[in-house]
């Protein structure tokens, strides 16, 4: 890693934008036992491993000492293996699992604190969750399928009806609001309940593994959909997944956890670029670097003499597998920069290396 980009290394814990987060987060707990709410209130219990705090007092830390916060717009991705409380924490966002201890603010309000009738009511405009099993009505039409949420709302048949309408367009379903779900491909459905959540046009989407089940085509179809309907909607949007692949192609950033506990949070190419330890580094080793790292990690301080004004400007956020082409066309030293001020430089070298390395992986 060069010197110029050792500052990016350190894993972020909060979005770093500026604007107030829509979801915030701050040492969250679950734990499931008898002892249950001993266990954040002890240092001494806290700081068991899962091993041993089964042994000691019967209970299992499914999420421990969690904080992160979710900027609006944001794609955020939680990642981990089976058992590594990923699926725990997105249901304690909404309380479908109720915390042991902490704070869950969304856009201000401390959900904890909310009332049944007001998480109801959250449930109902805030919040949308899309689950790997698609829960569709089997005896309702795609259509009524989809203005479900709004006929628990209270909104009349006419309205309902065109917002479905207008949604099924949108997630590419159109021509099929008459059919029923058994007459609908696997991908087709998993669309139908994507369709279902963005009809009540809330504030935050969450997904919780909505594509594990699906085979890799249709899979790989879906997560470009939510990619296009990320960039068409602007939603904010947490995704749980176990794949590393798919988190690095959704997310804008991705929250790594193990047993419990993060162990990373940064964006794709932090993760890769930075790994904060074995595990991490073991998850991305065998991820095409090129495809993910930035011209930030691969450029370096200019030499005496090197700025040329009239070499190619590239801008340092850019992929390098999308930057090789001008950098290896023009023959030379490109200028990097950060908005309008040259921060680095890039040659054929840079790239090349970038590229040597991932090969001597195959």
């Amino acid at each position: 890693m060069s010197e110029l980009t050792e500052a990016v290394a350190a894993p972020q814990q909060q979005a770093t934008d500026g604007r107030a987060p829509v979801v915030s987060v701050r040492d969250l707990w679950k734990v499931f036992g008898p002892k249950a709410a001993q266990v954040p209130q002890s240092e001494e219990l806290a700081a068991l491993s899962r091993r041993d705090l089964m042994e000691r007092v019967r209970c299992t830390a499914a999420v421990r000492d969690v904080t992160f916060d979710v900027a609006p717009g944001e794609v955020f991705v939680v990642m981990g293996l089976s058992g590594s409380g990923k699926s725990t924490l997105v249901r304690c966002l909404t309380r479908l699992v109720e915390p042991t201890a902490g704070e869950v603010v969304f856009e201000g309000e401390n959900i904890l604190a909310a009332s049944k009738k007001r998480l109801r009511e959250l449930r109902r405009q805030k919040f949308s969750m899309v689950f790997q099993h698609f829960g569709l009505l089997p005896y309702r039409r795609v259509v009524d399928n989809v203005a479900y949420g709004l006929e628990i709302r209270g909104t009349g048949r006419a309205e309902r009806t065109r917002r479905a309408m207008e949604v099924i367009e949108l997630v590419g379903l159109g021509g099929y609001e008459h059919s029923y779900p058994d007459q609908l491909s696997g991908g087709m459905q998993q669309r139908v309940g994507l369709a279902r959540a963005l009809a009540a046009d809330p504030d935050i989407l969450m997904f919780d593994e909505p594509f594990s089940a699906l085979d890799p085509l249709i899979r790989r179809d879906m997560q470009n959909e939510v990619i296009r309907l990320h960039h068409e909607v602007g939603k904010t949007m947490v995704f749980i997944t176990h794949d590393l692949a798919e988190a690095l192609k959704l997310g804008d950033r991705i929250l790594i956890m193990r047993d419990g506990e993060i162990v990373q949070i940064g964006s794709p190419d932090e993760v890769v670029g930075a790994p904060a330890d074995d595990y991490v580094r073991d998850f991305t080793s065998d991820v095409p670097k090129s495809h993910v790292l930035t011209l930030k990690w691969v450029m370096r301080a200019p030499q005496a003499g090197e700025v040329d004004a009239d070499s190619p400007v590239l801008q340092s956020h850019q992929i390098v597998r999308d930057a090789a082409r001008a950098v290896l066309d023009h023959r030379g030293p490109c200028r990097v920069a950060e908005g309008d001020k040259v921060v680095g430089m890039v040659d054929d070298e840079d790239i090349l290396r970038v590229v040597v390395a991932e090969e001597g992986l195959k």
